[in-house]
């Protein structure tokens, strides 16, 4: 690939077909008559993971403030609008689709300053309608789409210019050296490949926005990069102002606002599946300047919620497969860790192998991730204690496996036991994130395990 429209092709035909044919077909349904909503819930329900995804951003504070539950997807169209569950399901593939092919940190943070923005960009425009907030929100989410789709990709050019920036060559001259072309072109390129539509045209064209609307998705984007290194500096300041001119605010109240936004974007990222962005995201500012990255807050309605069920299913017959399986989906959910894992005894008794996984970038832990019970091998010091913990890999150490976070990121680990003996383990992870897991997600975490302690004991007795 070595011009514009080669990488376009590329990106289009070859790497992210099926995400270019749905976001065309979710976009150019923008009527909101009936024939239409239907199609929208139709293309949503045609994927499972998406319909989850949607129910579960139809049931956040950031979309539905009237905090009526939604339970299917045409009620979610009815109760909150056409525009935004449309904003959602784009928003949901964007993320889906990326993370599943690739946990690169440049896509991680590409990630986070994309849903930082969108969520900026919605929150600071003025109420006029659903239809002009869901805009910016998209228009924001996908300026940088070429980006995002580049580093989605297991390229040799991908490793080439990860190393150059590592490096510390300048971006632009490092991505016309390695693609022959820029990340803006790309961009450009695919909103029209994709049929992204005329206000996303109109945010990634050339020269001054030709509306305040668009002025602002631009200045929210380069904010939320701004953002990363701190809300202070001669850059953010000319920023701010910018921001005020778009939205005919003083710079102080944006200031306030810009902030309190912040925390909505870590928020929306959670719910999205990616707790684990939230690091990457601008944290309250300490009195250094510098900020502080902080675990997902536990999500206490949800936990309640999931520990109901459990407590339900182990009244009635318990079933060591539904239970830990709610037990995964708690985890996972409830206390914001992005993947998820039981490890059981294999047969020979030796190691531990996985039996049920949860969350993006687990598929291929089933062939390869697993624990000798004598605590020998890379991942021997994953072995729990005699309780759930936090587990810490040792500095200046690296586990060499073929997942590059396990064994060298913070995470979660809880055992499972049967007359005194490990029989299987929980174990949780952040992949990417680099902050420790909070003593509220240690409680919450072990809530769940001692639920499927409770199973694997009462069946053992039964």
């Amino acid at each position: 690939m070595n011009s514009t429209q080669a990488w376009v092709t590329y990106l289009s035909k070859v790497e992210l077909p099926v995400l270019a044919n749905t976001l065309r077909r979710i976009d150019e349904l923008t009527d909101s008559s009936n024939s239409t909503v239907n199609e929208l819930a139709n293309v949503i329900l045609n994927d499972a993971q998406l319909t989850s995804q949607v129910l579960r951003l139809s049931n956040t504070v950031f979309y539905n403030q009237t905090r009526t539950q939604v339970s299917t997807v045409s009620r979610a169209i009815t109760l909150i609008g056409f525009d935004a569950v449309k904003s959602m399901a784009i928003s949901s593939l964007i993320v889906d689709s990326l993370l599943k092919r690739n946990d690169r940190p440049h896509l991680l943070r590409c990630l986070a300053r994309a849903i930082h923005a969108a969520v900026q960009a919605r929150c600071l425009l003025p109420r006029r309608n659903e239809h002009a907030l869901e805009e910016v929100f998209i228009g924001a989410l996908l300026m940088n789409i070429g980006e995002l789709a580049f580093w989605s990709c297991e390229t040799d050019q991908a490793s080439e210019l990860e190393a150059k920036l590592h490096n510390g060559e300048p971006p632009v001259e490092a991505q016309k050296a390695v693609l022959h072309t820029t990340f803006t072109e790309i961009t450009r390129g695919l909103v029209e490949a994709w049929s992204l539509g005329p206000f996303i045209r109109e945010v990634v064209a050339p020269g001054q926005a030709n509306s305040k609307a668009a002025s602002l998705v631009r200045h929210s984007v380069e904010m939320a990069k701004l953002s990363e290194n701190g809300w202070h500096g001669k850059e953010m300041e000319s920023m701010v102002e910018a921001l005020g001119a778009d939205i005919g605010e003083n710079p102080a109240a944006v200031r306030d606002q810009l902030k309190l936004n912040a925390g909505e974007a870590a928020r929306v990222a959670v719910s999205l599946g990616i707790p684990q962005v939230t690091a990457l995201m601008p944290g309250s500012q300490s009195d250094s300047g510098e900020e502080a990255a902080h675990a997902p807050e536990v999500d206490p309605v949800l936990q309640l919620q999931i520990l109901r069920d459990l407590t339900h299913s182990l009244t009635d017959k318990p079933d060591i497969n539904e239970i830990c399986q709610l037990v995964i989906e708690g985890i996972h959910r409830a206390v914001g860790m992005q993947r998820v894992v039981l490890l059981m005894s294999d047969r020979s008794g030796l190691q531990l192998i996985p039996r049920k996984m949860g969350g993006k970038g687990t598929e291929s832990w089933k062939e390869n991730f697993t624990i000798r019970k004598d605590g020998t091998g890379p991942l021997g010091t994953l072995l729990p204690h005699a309780s759930c913990h936090v587990y810490q890999p040792e500095p200046g150490t690296k586990a060499v496996t073929y997942d590059r976070w396990l064994g060298n990121v913070p995470a979660l680990v809880g055992p499972l036991k049967a007359k005194g003996r490990i029989i299987g383990i929980f174990y949780a992870d952040n992949a990417a994130a680099d902050y420790v897991p909070s003593d509220d997600q240690l409680s919450a975490f072990g809530h769940f395990v001692q639920n499927a302690q409770l199973c694997i004991t009462l069946l053992s007795s039964s």
